[in-house]
């Protein structure tokens, strides 16, 4: 069920039942050479709405810009600084928290996101309370990395040992090469990247950096591997996020 696609009056209906909501959020940056701009928001987008097919669960709008400064200097990068990404989470929580929503999953393409993301729980939190939300402390954020998921950490390591990398990785470029076969990029690429350098501003990263890529060999991606990692991520998260309601 996704949220855009419902009424009012079917997410009133749907409240009566359950107060979980799933919250796919990514990042609109630069992927390397054959990576798409959009990779985390699509990756994060596919496997939410697998993760609600399986569960019955609502499924909120892709959050498809999310804190990614670091990637700025290559064009077609957007991001929100982090003050700026808490205060759309906070009140994307609160109006949803302000309509019964106590459950709030969010699956996550983008590492960038993470520190923030548990910032603008804290945020929310706090805020909700402010409010005197009446089930303020009922409310609940999780956020599921689809990455990290143990089988897909796996399966990587299997396919594509340390040519997985950590940015540009054939794992994620993998999964939209499944979801949009139509937009595969073929471009001659080094099997090997720079790796190892600590992030700081955009221009330095572009620099250590130069094709975007960090360690990987997004070339070793598949469209058949890409619904191998789907697979395994929608399995894993939909066990999470059922853990996730349950738990008081």
């Amino acid at each position: 069920m996704l949220l855009h696609l419902s009424t009012w009056q079917e997410v009133e209906t749907y409240l009566q039942t359950s107060q979980g909501i799933i919250l796919p959020i990514g990042s609109t940056e630069q992927h390397g050479p054959t990576g798409l701009i959009g990779t985390d928001a699509i990756c994060a987008e596919v496997i939410a709405r697998g993760v609600g097919e399986a569960t019955q669960a609502i499924v909120g709008p892709t959050i498809n810009v999310g804190m990614a400064l670091h990637h700025t200097a290559f064009p077609g990068s957007i991001s929100l600084r982090p003050s700026t990404l808490i205060q759309v989470i906070r009140d994307y929580i609160t109006c949803l928290a302000k309509a019964g929503f106590s459950k709030f999953y969010f699956i996550n393409g983008h590492g960038g996101n993470i520190a923030t993301l548990k910032a603008a729980f804290s945020e929310t939190y706090a805020h909700l309370e402010d409010l005197q939300l009446a089930h303020a402390a009922k409310v609940q954020c999780e956020i599921a990395n689809w990455f990290m998921c143990s089988s897909v950490y796996k399966l990587a390591h299997e396919l594509y040992g340390d040519q997985e990398g950590s940015h540009a990785t054939p794992s994620e470029v993998a999964v939209t090469q499944y979801v949009y076969p139509e937009a595969i990029k073929s471009v001659l690429i080094s099997p090997t990247a720079p790796a190892g350098h600590k992030i700081y501003s955009a221009n330095d990263f572009r620099q250590r950096y130069p094709d975007g890529r960090m360690g990987s060999n997004p070339a070793l991606a598949t469209p058949e591997h890409g619904k191998q990692f789907y697979d395994l991520a929608v399995e894993e998260l939909t066990k999470g996020y059922l853990a996730f309601l349950s738990q008081e």
